[in-house]
Parts: structure tokens; sequence; C-alpha cells
């Protein structure tokens, strides 16, 4: 299977690393960001979700009706707005990107960063509500007659929409997390599910998780499966390290001096983030290019583990993840703008280069990876 490449849509010019120079939303930095992604390789960008930021949704709209090829993936959580509303919503968006949206579901890691908005569930009975409401956007897309709902969390009479998404059957769903609540949940409704980047062995066992909660579900088919790194490129490798070391210098000052990102001053809630700590805490580097002083300098902050090396090493080091079964690559740079476009030329053609050459080798019979036939 070809592979994809996630990058960020990010709504300013700030990061772990810079403050933001601007507002929160300077739409002509919005633009300019997304096109550097469509115009160097990359398959689609995330619309991350915050309590305080910029609605994701019209952002999106926003670029889409600009843009001819780039996919959206728009982060949704269920905790704020009714499921009825927001099928409408992703579905006028896919209308509007002409079938290009992927919907990506938050439950929420954390109770205090839910209750910002008002969240005071706990942490199972979010993940309880989330199979619900996604389960209910799912039926709202692909249903013409009106419907009843009696559930848990959600009930509602006499409800169709007038709206429905290009894509048919409907939009994938995302859904990520690595909890046994969480596979559960993303085993059971999801088409795409995520990982922060771990080790090879412990991806690996992620992987398997994934597999066999979809199979407990009673699916017959899987979820694929992304996988999320913080790229630090470099023209050799000497200067690949130098970087490294330079960017999680900046993200420590920033964290201890700048107004900005707030990072985890406690012990995480989420299981993904406390996974992130316990590896940097046993090591810092693992397999070909994997370093985690990032991740230990943001205490597990979502997508924090490094790639570290030149664009060689760096698309071996992701080719060995699509040779576990990871066939959508999440990357994001600390200079958001300037590191996408790097990526996007030294990078994402050799990881595509070899993808062809490993998926040829497999029409004709032989194993994913072509390192296993001496290649």
């Amino acid at each position: 299977m070809p592979v994809e490449f996630l990058g960020i849509a990010a709504t300013h010019d700030g990061s772990e690393t810079t403050p933001r120079s601007g507002a929160a939303f300077d739409k002509e930095y919005t633009l300019r960001l997304a096109r550097a992604h469509e115009d160097h390789g990359w398959d689609r960008v995330l619309f991350a979700y915050g309590s305080g930021s910029p609605d994701p949704a019209p952002a999106a709209a926003y670029l889409a009706s600009r843009l001819e090829r780039l996919q959206i993936l728009l982060a949704h959580r269920p905790n704020v707005s009714y499921p009825t509303f927001a099928a409408k919503t992703f579905a006028t968006l896919d209308q509007i990107s002409d079938g290009r949206l992927t919907v990506h579901f938050i439950t929420g890691g954390d109770d205090h960063e839910q209750g910002r908005e008002g969240d005071t569930l706990t942490k199972d009975q979010r993940y309880a509500r989330t199979r619900e409401y996604i389960r209910i956007v799912k039926k709202i897309w692909t249903t013409h007659e009106p419907f009843d709902h009696e559930g848990e969390h959600y009930r509602f009479h006499d409800f169709v929409s007038d709206v429905f998404p290009v894509q048919q059957p409907r939009p994938n769903v995302s859904f990520g997390g690595s909890s046994p609540a969480a596979l559960a949940a993303g085993g059971a409704e999801a088409d795409v599910f995520c990982l922060w980047g771990e080790p090879l062995e412990r991806t690996a066992e992620q992987i398997e998780a994934v597999r066999a909660a979809a199979k407990a579900a009673g699916r017959t088919d899987v979820p694929r499966i992304q996988v999320a790194f913080r790229p630090i490129i470099a023209p050799t490798e000497e200067l690949a390290w130098e970087k490294a070391h330079r960017t999680v210098g900046a993200i420590r000052e920033r964290g201890a001096t700048g107004p900005g990102r707030r990072h985890r001053t406690g012990a995480p809630q989420n299981t993904g983030s406390q996974r992130l700590i316990a590896i940097a805490e046993a090591g810092e580097r693992y397999d070909r290019a994997l370093w985690t002083p990032t991740a230990a300098a943001t205490g597990g902050a979502g997508n924090s583990n490094a790639l570290v090396g030149t664009p060689e090493t760096v698309a071996q080091a992701l080719l060995d993840y699509y040779d576990l079964g990871v066939d959508i690559l999440s990357a994001r740079g600390y200079d958001l703008l300037d590191d996408a476009i790097d990526f996007g030329r030294y990078v994402i053609p050799l990881v595509r280069e070899e993808v062809a050459k490993r998926d040829a080798g497999r029409a004709a019979g032989g194993p994913r990876s072509l390192a296993a036939v001496g290649e």
C-alpha cells in the first residue's frame, strides 16, 4: 500500500522552541504553511484541537476552499458539541473540500484540560461517550431516513440530516490512545489508529494490540496505523545532532521562561504520555534514529519523540516503521514552515521510492521489507 504523510496545519508560527510572532489565528501564515505542504509532497495536514485554540473546523474550511489537493485531518472533541450538530459540520466540510476530510476524534487524557470546557466525566466515561458519539456520527452520515437514538450519553428523536459527505459511504474516522479503554474504542470504531513514535519493538506490540482489539470487537478488517514523530534533519549526522541538542535546549528554555505553550508540571494522566516518559527514562537513543530528550523536555506532551539524522537516515528509520505495518507517517518539525519544506524535499521522496520498491516486491510474492531479501 502506498505510504502517506501527515503534516501540521498550524494557525500561527509558534512552536515549543519559538514564541508566535502574531495572533493565534494568522490566516496568511496558515495558508502559507498549508501550501508548503501541498507543494512539497505531503498528503494531508492535521488541524489540532486545544481548549483555548482557534476553532479548527472553520480554519480547515478556509484552507479547503483555497487548496486543490491537500487532505484534511480534523481533530474534534465530543464534549464540545452534540453529535447531530457535529455530523452536519463534518459533512459540510467534506463538501467544501470535495471529499478530502478525515475526522480525528479525541477523547481527552487530561482532566484539567477537559474541565476547561466544562467536561467533568471520568476517563472511562469519556471513552464510552466517544464510542457512542462516533457511532451516531457514522449513522447520520449514512442514513437518509429520520431515526431516534436513546443512549447513555445522547438522546434525540426523528433526526435526519439534509447534508451528506462527498465520500461514500462516509469519511474515515481516526482515533488514538494507548490505554485499554482507548484500544477497545479505537479497535471497534477507527479506520485509522494513531500512535506516538516509540521504539520499534514497542510500536510492534501496540500494533498487535490494536489488531487484537479490532478482532475482539468482531471486525473482519483492521485499522490502518499512523505513527507520529518530530524529525530533526541536517546535511550530515554531526550537524543533525548539533541541531537536535540546540532544539532540546530551546524547548527547555522556552518551557522555563516563555509564556507560550504550557508543558506539564506534574505526572501526566494519559497512558501515551506515561509511556513516552518511561521510554525517555530508560534511554535517550533507540533503533536507527529515535531520540527521546525532546519528549522528556515537554513531560511527554503529545507527539514529541524525535528522529535525528540526515534525510537518508530519517527516511530509513521511517521505513523501519513502514515494515512493521505503519503506512501513515506523521511528521512535524520545530520550525514549522522551513522544516515542512525540507522534509518534503529531502525525506518524502526517499521514502516513497523505497516503498514503491517494497510494494513491487510484494506484488511479485516477496515480503513487505526488501531488507528481508537482502536489499
